[in-house]
């Protein structure tokens, strides 16, 4: 198939599509306004509706009654509207119904900016509602990877009967990346026998809930085969990408479009001397695909996000710059592993690398860090005193 340009947003909506999605339900929301602009003229066109909610609540409940009936419906928002949409999500995972929702981040609590963030990656990871549930989150980091990954999204929904959230940050949303459409591999899928989608008296009678009155009963029937799930959910649905790990002195572990950042960090401060290494999640499902860093042990741990979270922050002129001034901070964070690094651009762009002290061994990895020879310390702070040099 042809390469051709797209707009995130609109590769995001038209990827739904293709995905056989026939119904739509939102309320627009910058930065991820041209999703519902694009499906309220293309979703007609292939036989599906497309309704603007008069809110996000009366969005995601509308969805809700979409997918009880089995139709492949979505819902698409940002920040507050994610927030708005948690008590429904919350309903859907209750009742098993299978549906997908977009969330394109914005920065900020409150209203925040309609800058690009990936500050709601603990509220997607973690059930961002009341009552313990999990969704499927899948993190892209380029319009390549939005796409393929939305058009599988439904399949997965489908699959476990359970929300499938795509969490992508504002710059996936705004820029143009060019791509190339592929046919996705369809899973096989079970036939929605629980769906209430007018049988006519045919079967019997179905009815979808998770309103359960006793303890026990809420217990056996539903928690229990959540947690399940969720488990089958974590073997079966998590990846994740390695590049350079066996040898890396300090791993950065990130997702989005941040891992493309951090890569370009990585190959910056191996020309400088330090082994670094990028673990890159492309998808994060049930308890997260960012913790498995972890078990990487005698390394240290480098989370890399766009948010609000700073210690020290380094300017920087324009976006070009934020691999070398992560690659700045991360040889600095080495200096101190228990500390905190940051940089922040034009006063939006945040990144946060918090320095993580692994257990491996029985041994503290950051104190042995901190307890390194004079010599290794003296070649240390000459690369970190080149890389600030460089920037």
């Amino acid at each position: 198939m042809s390469v051709k340009l797209w707009k995130g947003n609109e590769a995001i909506a038209e990827a739904a599509v293709r995905a056989g999605c026939k119904a739509f339900f939102g309320y627009p929301i910058t930065p991820q306004s041209e999703v519902p602009e694009y499906l309220s003229k293309r979703l007609p066109q292939a036989g599906g509706v497309f309704v603007q909610a008069e809110s996000e609540v009366s969005a995601i409940n509308m969805v809700y009654g979409a997918a009880a009936s089995g139709v492949r419906a979505m819902t698409s928002t940002s920040g507050p509207g994610f927030s708005l949409k948690q008590e429904g999500i919350s309903y859907m995972c209750g009742a098993q119904l299978p549906a997908v929702i977009v969330d394109v981040m914005r920065a900020g609590p409150n209203l925040g900016t309609i800058g690009p963030s990936q500050s709601d990656y603990f509220q997607a990871t973690r059930g961002g509602g009341h009552g313990d549930y999990r969704t499927v989150v899948l993190a892209p980091c380029s319009i390549q990877e939005t796409v393929d990954l939305m058009q599988e999204a439904f399949d997965i929904a489908d699959q476990y009967r359970n929300p499938v959230i795509l969490l992508a940050d504002g710059m996936i949303g705004q820029m143009m990346e060019p791509i190339e459409w592929h046919d996705i591999p369809k899973r096989e899928l079970p036939e929605k026998t629980w769906a209430t989608d007018g049988h006519d008296n045919k079967v019997p009678h179905r009815t979808i809930s998770a309103v359960f009155g006793d303890n026990y009963v809420c217990e056996e029937v539903l928690n229990k085969p959540l947690a399940a799930k969720y488990r089958l959910i974590a073997a079966n649905e998590v990846r994740y990408e390695e590049k350079d790990t066996a040898d890396a002195e300090v791993i950065l572990v990130a997702y989005g479009t941040m891992s493309r950042v951090s890569e370009r960090a990585c190959e910056i401060l191996r020309e400088q001397g330090l082994a670094a290494a990028n673990k890159k999640s492309g998808r994060v499902a049930a308890e997260g695909a960012v913790e498995s860093y972890i078990h990487m042990g005698g390394k240290i741990g480098v989370l890399v996000e766009i948010n609000c979270e700073t210690d020290f922050v380094a300017n920087t002129d324009n976006f070009k710059n934020f691999a070398n001034a992560v690659a700045k901070h991360v040889a600095l964070a080495n200096l101190v592993p228990h500390g905190h690094v940051g940089v922040e651009i034009g006063g939006v762009f945040r990144l946060v690398g918090r320095i993580v002290e692994l257990r491996h061994a029985a041994q503290v990895v950051g104190v042995a860090e901190r307890e390194r020879t004079g010599a290794q310390e003296r070649l240390l702070l000459a690369q970190v005193e080149h890389l600030l040099q460089q920037l």
